[in-house]
């Protein structure tokens, strides 16, 4: 079973007011951090999309093992990172059993919540496996193949978050063990924070 991870960090991080892809993140930035945990996952492949600033992010980008796709679309918001990869992926005749779309701004997803995420899929293959805001449903999300066509339509800045809450016969979500796992930064407050309490 081939599960590619599809990293999306096409943004201009406006709220932040700097790159937020290669803001320093403990040894490293929050893009490396999240391509290594993808890559220390039992995920098959990692794709990164990249937009905005996408020479000096992709020189940054250490690792020959990932996959980069560039989005040129990407102030049409966050769907269009989704639908470059999938083309990408389909364009190169890659046959993935399912994708699993995560951001570049949650550096705390790490290896093993993306395993968490693997496992349950593996034995649900027919179902979106999604993570859990209290209520409401996000990413990190894995999407079945059967549903490619559909996330290669989507449009705006919502990402996959309405398939991912309207579909609720066909999604399965998955509890993180800590809430702050899943925490994105979009403000130098949020990073402040987070580094205060990583320190």
């Amino acid at each position: 079973m081939a599960i590619y991870v599809v990293i999306l960090a096409a943004g201009q991080s406006s709220r932040m007011g700097s790159l937020k892809q290669l803001l320093p993140f403990k040894n490293s930035t929050f893009l490396q951090t999240t391509i290594d945990s993808a890559l220390s996952s039992k995920a098959e492949k990692v794709y990164v999309v990249l937009g905005a600033n996408y020479k000096m992010i992709k020189k940054e980008v250490s690792d020959e093992d990932v996959s980069i796709v560039q989005n040129l679309n990407w102030q049409e918001g966050l769907s269009s990172s989704i639908v470059s990869a999938i083309n990408n992926i389909e364009n190169s005749e890659e046959d993935p059993d399912a994708l699993l779309i995560m951001l570049a701004d949650q550096p705390k997803v790490d290896s093993n919540y993306i395993n968490k995420l693997i496992s349950l899929f593996k034995n649900n293959q027919d179902t979106i496996i999604a993570s859990a805001y209290g209520e409401v449903n996000g990413v990190p999300a894995i999407f079945p193949k059967k549903y490619f066509g559909i996330l290669s339509n989507l449009k705006g800045d919502k990402g996959a978050k309405k398939l991912l809450n309207e579909r609720l016969e066909g999604v399965m979500s998955c509890t993180p063990k800590s809430a702050e796992i899943l925490i994105d930064i979009d403000s130098p407050e949020d990073y402040h924070s987070l580094i205060k309490k990583t320190l």
